[in-house]
């Protein structure tokens, strides 16, 4: 499973835009169809386990573990 700072790694490489770091960091990025995609990246070490991984991936990022895999 990948870690948190995985995530925030993928997020800067592919682009995505860094407009709030509280307690967490939380990105955006507009599609090729004009909508903004959000992320939450908590500032932890750890690992994303299991579901909450997957629920990132499919429906915050909207990539194939491919893909980000590719950019980390």
């Amino acid at each position: 499973m990948p870690s948190w700072r995985d995530l925030r790694r993928f997020c800067e490489s592919d682009g995505w835009e860094l407009y709030k770091s509280t307690g967490d960091y939380y990105y955006r990025k507009e599609d090729s169809d004009g909508n903004i995609k959000h992320v939450k990246v908590s500032k932890g070490t750890g690992e994303i386990y299991g579901n909450l991984w997957h629920e990132i991936l499919k429906k915050q990022l909207k990539v194939t573990k491919e893909y980000f895999n590719s950019k980390i």
